[in-house]
């Protein structure tokens, strides 16, 4: 049976992924009404869906079958209400002040700044709950604390929160490659990596898999960082859903600035061969999925 294309791939992941993420508040739970509007408003903002997809694709790949991706279901929903809380608190006046986030006005421009926060401390605290259903679909009470511990951890202190705290200390200061590549491993990569690991979890994945499945992540969350740069260059506002060249009326330090367009680009190249290296070596059912996706944010336009 031919697969189907890996933009319809994507397609299809993506439509499920935001199927669950409708049903992630439970209905019959008593929530303030304009702070589950608020957090929905973000959750429903669309975007690539990048991290739930390399949850199913990771699980998938580790099975073999399109089956597992509904077990991995609730890593999936968890890790993007990580990102979205992440994205309505770096939206926020005291952090990038940004008025627009994929094409449409930012939580705190449309909701204000106090309920904007708590819109993200709510996704945030949720993310935990949700990733503890796992357990009920078939997942070891083990993997399922893995899980759980690997978000907390990189999403946290050491992980995406310290990036950004690092970030913010360093924007005016960074004067080296590897100052900016230890915030992005943090900020970007650290997230997706959870993303890969948590899939193989709940599909089964043996410790070297995991390690492989973990180290495609980091590289692939490097080069989609420094693509992120170089689009905010070369990309296409319509596309993007912001303006072009923000970084740098902010002051942002990025790969081009510090490296150039052209190198940046053999970067992401080096990064996505990396990556999709680590795969291949771990013995999986099938990484065809992976590779397609990785390939393909080489060749986004946004």
């Amino acid at each position: 049976m031919q697969k189907e294309a890996i933009s319809d791939y994507l397609a299809s992941r993506k439509a499920m992924v935001e199927r669950a993420l409708e049903q992630a508040i439970p209905g019959d739970w008593r929530v303030n009404g304009r702070l589950k509007e608020a957090a929905m408003y973000s959750l429903a903002a669309g975007g690539k869906r990048l991290r739930p997809i390399f949850v199913l694709a990771a699980a998938e790949a580790v099975r073999g079958d399109e089956q597992a991706a509904s077990v991995a279901m609730p890593f999936a929903v968890a890790v993007e209400m990580v990102h979205t809380y992440s994205l309505i608190h770096d939206d926020l006046p005291a952090m990038d002040n940004d008025d627009y986030r994929r094409g449409i006005p930012t939580n705190h421009k449309v909701f204000g700044e106090a309920t904007a926060i708590l819109a993200g401390d709510g996704l945030l605290t949720h993310a935990f709950y949700v990733a503890s259903e796992a357990a009920a679909l078939g997942v070891s009470a083990e993997r399922t604390l893995a899980v759980v511990r690997d978000l907390a951890r990189l999403a946290g202190f050491p992980g995406m929160v310290g990036g950004q705290a690092d970030d913010m200390e360093g924007e005016q200061g960074i004067t080296s490659i590897d100052q900016l590549e230890h915030i992005h491993l943090h900020k970007t990569s650290d997230l997706i990596a959870f993303s890969l690991r948590a899939g193989g979890h709940a599909a089964g994945a043996s410790v070297r898999q995991l390690d492989a499945l973990g180290r495609f992540g980091t590289n692939v969350g490097l080069a989609f960082q420094i693509q992120d740069d170089i689009l905010d260059i070369t990309g296409d506002q319509d596309k993007l859903g912001k303006p072009v060249g923000s970084d740098e009326r902010q002051g942002k330090v990025t790969y081009p600035f510090l490296i150039g367009l052209e190198e940046s680009r053999r970067r992401v190249a080096d990064l996505t061969e990396q990556a999709i290296s680590a795969v291949r070596s771990a013995e999986l059912a099938d990484c065809g999925r992976l590779e397609q996706i990785a390939m393909r944010l080489i060749s986004r336009e946004h």
